[in-house]
């Protein structure tokens, strides 16, 4: 019983030592008991050394692995292009906030060929937005057409389920925006949660994220990008 709460039947070899230690503390003899002590104990440490704790696919597990990796760590980037922009990415929601918060002004001027059909816009900065994006990035990048502006970075809010067939799983899960600066918080919403599910397969050394999409399972930056709002 013992044997079967350390390490189930999960083909790495630990039926066997279960099975040996079961067979061992079965012998109630006096004459045996300190023998059984011994057995038992060391079949104890072999369990211990033959179980890994990513043989196991728990919500705990899937938790560290998916908020450790580098897809979820990665910053989220606003770029920022100052001139002429098309008309799509004017009326985007980023550009919109900007402009909303007093950040960026626009006027309407004609289309250069690369960014038809008109309108297109000449965005700047105001001077308030001059001062905001100092705040936020290097002299250096700030003096750039096109900012790169680091605006949030994901935090995991927990593990909803698994679903798990022989050697892969998808395992879903939601998670949030954190604001790293005055404009990552215009733009993401720190109470908004988001609902992803990603693909996980088993493999020598335990469980690991996908990197590469077998079959129809989503790739974790796949399932970031199609993330849905959470109730």
């Amino acid at each position: 019983m013992l044997g079967r709460l350390l390490c189930p039947d999960n083909g790495n070899g630990c039926p066997i030592l279960v099975a040996f230690f079961a067979t061992s503390v079965g012998v109630t003899s006096p004459t045996y008991r300190m023998r059984n002590k011994l057995i038992g104990s060391l079949v104890a440490l072999l369990l211990l050394t033959a179980c890994s704790p990513r043989d196991f696919l728990t919500r705990r597990l899937a938790g560290d692995l998916i908020a450790n990796s580098d897809f979820f760590k990665a910053p989220q980037d606003l770029i920022l292009q100052a001139g002429v922009v098309a008309n799509k990415d004017y009326l985007s929601p980023e550009y919109q906030t900007l402009q909303h918060r007093g950040w960026i002004n626009a006027t309407a001027v004609s289309c250069p060929a690369s960014l038809a059909p008109p309108p297109c816009w000449d965005v700047l900065l105001t001077p308030s937005g001059v001062e905001t994006v100092r705040t936020v990035v290097s002299q250096e990048e700030a003096q750039k057409a096109a900012i790169t502006i680091p605006v949030a970075r994901r935090s995991l809010v927990h593990v909803t389920g698994i679903s798990k067939q022989g050697i892969v799983a998808d395992v879903e899960f939601t998670w949030k925006w954190v604001p790293l600066n005055e404009i990552g918080a215009a733009l993401y919403p720190a109470d908004q949660h988001f609902r992803s599910t990603v693909g996980f397969r088993e493999f020598d050394d335990g469980w690991r994220v996908m990197q590469s999409v077998p079959r129809a399972r989503q790739t974790l930056d796949d399932s970031l990008k199609s993330a849905e709002p959470a109730p």
